[in-house]
């Protein structure tokens, strides 16, 4: 466990040697100690040992950036490939989509999306689909009502009959959904959802 403050002053040659020394294992421990250095830098990295928490200098130099717990395998971190547990929750925003014709959704993102049909419209099969992608499209009749949806060929229901919509005006429904494979995608309608 070591600090230093990284100047290395004019001096003899045992005295440079042990500085150095210093300066090396403040390098090789990321400045690991119970106080914060004295001097500071910019990106520096901070073994807060008291706190337990590992610490880098914000780019301005006048804060730092906690990046995780030390005595916990990797920092604390999720790690993609493993399963977990979160104890808080999780959310994803809700991404407007364009209304067109024929309407487009990039699946990279978002999982949740909402569409006001201003026509008779088609939902194209997405683009960016990946195995195991799960999310939901909120859907809203315009002031007029009475829109249909059709749906492009990778969209899959129960029965093998798409969905016919609400006509309300106004009316909202969700389609869920869960990607199977590169080109289906199975569904399901909640229909006028108060």
């Amino acid at each position: 466990m070591s600090n230093a403050d990284y100047v290395l002053g004019n001096q003899s040659g045992a005295s440079f040697r042990a500085e150095l020394n210093t300066i090396l294992a403040a390098v090789v421990s990321n400045n690991s100690s119970s106080s914060e250095p004295s001097v500071k830098f910019a990106y520096m990295w901070w073994a807060d040992t008291s706190a337990g928490l590992l610490k880098q200098r914000n780019s301005a130099n006048n804060a730092w950036i906690s990046h995780g717990v030390l005595a916990t395998a990797n920092l604390g971190h999720a790690v993609l490939a493993d399963a977990q547990t979160f104890t808080g929750a999780q959310r994803g925003e809700v991404t407007a989509l364009t209304d067109a014709s024929s309407i487009a959704t990039n699946l990279a993102l978002s999982n949740n999306f909402s569409i006001q049909l201003g026509g008779n419209r088609t939902l194209s099969n997405p683009s960016n689909i990946t195995a195991g992608q799960s999310g939901s499209l909120f859907i809203t009749q315009d002031s007029s009502g009475s829109r249909t949806l059709a749906y492009g060929s990778y969209f899959k229901f129960v029965g093998g009959t798409a969905p016919v919509l609400s006509t309300g005006a106004a009316s909202i429904d969700r389609l869920d959904y869960i990607v199977k494979n590169s080109t289906e995608i199975q569904a399901v309608i909640s229909l006028d959802v108060k």
